[in-house]
């Protein structure tokens, strides 16, 4: 089921929308002045996204801005047949360019996909506009997202134009131990692929490469990080 009217569907396929309360939520959103909190809550809706959920399509007209609560999104950016990772977002953090499609009322260029289970909290635009002029910190919030995001943005800029695929794979695994916790990793080369923008057998080649300097070891299913 699309979220929104005809085809400006921003954030689309919701699981389960509950009232939202502040007991549960307060601490889980970022640092803002609570009387702000208590508004975000008040007119935001909490979507639970099942992993590999499309949550943003690429095109669509943005009318809210998520806010991720609980679990992991990537954000891509397509060309043709190609796709490449552009960046991740985590608990507390949200999509700028959600933000500035929806500011400004253009169609969103990329779009997201729910890396696992997550929740996300659909913030309304036209309250984002008002909290922007009654509170300083929530515009200094989004300040600081761009910023990260647009350190985000180099880096992938900088893997795709000087490092050699083998260490953009491998720097790739190594982020997702750190965003998981763990040293195995239940990855396909498929998808390996998909977020590098290369081809499969690519990424298969790859593997073996690193796997023979003991980099990592290949199992079934998954992926181990030496």
């Amino acid at each position: 089921m699309a979220y929104g009217v005809k085809q400006q569907t921003p954030w689309a396929i919701f699981f389960c929308i509950k009232k939202l309360k502040m007991d549960n939520l307060e601490r889980r959103l970022p640092p803002l002045p609570l009387q702000l909190k208590k508004e975000i809550i008040t007119h935001a809706q909490l979507h639970h996204f099942s992993a590999g959920t499309e949550i943003l399509k690429e095109g669509q007209y943005v009318r809210i801005i998520p806010l991720v609560i609980e679990g992991l999104v990537k954000v891509y950016s397509s060309f043709e047949d190609r796709e490449l990772l552009l960046y991740y977002i985590e608990p507390s953090e949200s999509c700028v360019m959600s933000f500035s499609a929806g500011l400004w009322n253009t169609p969103s260029k990329v779009y997201a996909i729910a890396e696992r289970d997550s929740k996300v909290l659909a913030v309304p635009i036209s309250m984002i506009k008002k909290w922007r002029k009654d509170y300083p910190a929530f515009g200094e919030l989004f300040f600081q997202q761009f910023n990260k995001r647009y350190e985000d943005l180099l880096q992938t800029i900088h893997q795709v134009l000087f490092n050699k695929m083998d260490q953009r794979i491998y720097d790739y695994l190594k982020e997702r131990v750190k965003l998981s916790g763990q040293q195995q990793l239940d990855i396909r080369h498929h998808q390996i692929a998909r977020d590098l923008g290369t081809a499969r057998e690519v990424v298969s080649r790859v593997i073996k490469k690193l796997e023979a300097e003991g980099k990592l070891k290949q199992h079934t299913g998954f992926l181990e990080i030496l």
